[in-house]
């Protein structure tokens, strides 16, 4: 069992910019951030595997950057430009070596005013 860690949310302005951290208690093979805004379906926001291979949302591409310390087994999330629309709970998420096991953290609020 992994747990997760999430920290960094909070409210920003518009063209503003904030960095989410999350802390697993263990080694992971990928990790990634979902968000959920309200009303809306859970969305992928960026992965990242464990040699670095990362893809993001057309929605946050250029905005926003993932990256990882595999020493500290945490997941970073620098966002950059932030718009009213990416307000949403984050929710970080990792997946096991074996490629089955699924975890999730307990999200963080990001509210972005105009």
């Amino acid at each position: 069992q992994v747990q997760l860690v999430e920290s960094g949310g909070g409210l920003v302005q518009a063209g503003g910019s904030l960095r989410l951290s999350c802390a697993a208690s263990g080694s992971t093979f990928s990790m990634g951030w979902y968000r959920q805004a309200p009303g809306k379906q859970r969305e992928l926001v960026a992965t990242i595997s464990k040699r670095g291979n990362t893809n993001y949302a057309d929605s946050v591409k250029g905005r926003f950057t993932i990256s990882r310390d595999n020493a500290k087994n945490t997941v970073y999330l620098q966002m950059n430009s932030l718009k009213p629309e990416d307000t949403a709970v984050y929710y970080c998420n990792a997946l096991s070596y074996n490629g089955i096991d699924e975890y999730w953290g307990q999200g963080t609020q990001v509210t972005v005013s105009s």
